[in-house]
């Protein structure tokens, strides 16, 4: 009877043993792709951005399993960016390897669902990094053509259209206000190359409409991310001299309604603070999906 209980006993711990090594992050090899693209396809509009980066393999991807042996979760690193794709788990084995990335990487910033985004800050805490700035959004979808009626906002003489390589200074003008006011962390320093090298790299690479007033570049939207079947909308912005003339509705309700005629669907995130925008995009047609987070770390 001993030795059965023995056995027994024996047995216990070796699945226990099994079931904890299950549950360690490890990089994704290439037997798992497949998989790995099957978990971002299921919860696609939550995570579009991180779809786009595995689409275009600008990315390293680690991946966890559950006791059962199925992929359950993933961390995704690209451009200095950390992006949990967690399908709304908030228990999480802590990423032991973070301790060594560190040491060989920079993460500059931590994004996703707000309430995933939290579990790694607070793995970043264990380590002893600290969040240096937290902004939170609304994570918002649309997959029908924006209400007719805004079409027919903002001036009667306002023009919405491709740009062109001639407009790259004006263009760069725009990009760089739209960064220094709603995307760069209080403690960042504007650099104007860098951020006429992503006016150059969005005017080359994606999808972009701009209002034109007056012979006068005065508002912007653009492509930010392309997934598996969503487009991720960013870079939105209207010269604050042209605000409150519906311009912004305009010019999002036509970029919109291409983006869709496309047979894609849209996702975007906009600031929590930006009441008029999240107003817009409610008179649009978008829905809110959940919270988004951007952490920025020193």
């Amino acid at each position: 009877m001993n030795e059965i209980f023995r056995s027994s006993e024996i047995f216990r711990s070796r699945e226990i043993f099994r079931s904890n090594e299950r549950l360690r992050w490890r990089k994704m090899k290439r037997r798992e792709v497949a998989e790995t693209e099957a978990l971002l396809r299921e919860r696609e509009t939550w995570y579009v951005a991180a779809g786009s980066r595995f689409l275009n393999r600008s990315c390293d991807v680690w991946t966890l399993r559950d006791t059962a042996g199925d992929l359950s979760s993933l961390l995704i690193y690209s451009k200095q960016t950390l992006m949990p794709v967690f399908r709304g788990r908030r228990e999480i084995p802590p990423p032991k390897f973070l301790c060594g990335f560190f040491s060989a990487v920079p993460i500059h910033s931590v994004q996703g669902l707000r309430s995933e985004t939290i579990v790694l800050e607070n793995a970043l805490k264990e380590l002893g990094r600290l969040v240096a700035e937290n902004i939170d959004f609304d994570l918002m979808h649309i997959d029908r053509p924006p209400d007719q009626r805004c079409h027919s906002a903002g001036p009667v003489n306002l023009i919405l259209r491709k740009p062109q390589y001639t407009d790259m200074d004006a263009l760069a003008a725009l990009q760089a206000a739209y960064e220094q006011e709603e995307v760069l962390p209080k403690a960042a320093e504007f650099n104007a190359a860098v951020s006429r090298l992503n006016a150059q790299q969005i005017l080359s690479r994606e999808q972009i409409l701009v209002a034109e007033l007056g012979g006068r570049l005065v508002g912007k939207i653009n492509t930010s991310a392309l997934s598996f079947t969503r487009f991720q909308v960013g870079g939105v912005y209207v010269h604050p001299d042209f605000r409150g003339l519906g311009i912004g509705r305009r010019m999002a309700a036509e970029f919109i309604r291409s983006l869709i005629a496309q047979g894609r669907g849209v996702t975007l995130f906009v600031k929590k603070s930006n009441i008029p925008a999240r107003k817009v995009y409610q008179r649009l047609g978008f829905q809110t999906l959940g919270d988004y987070r951007i952490s920025y770390y020193e």
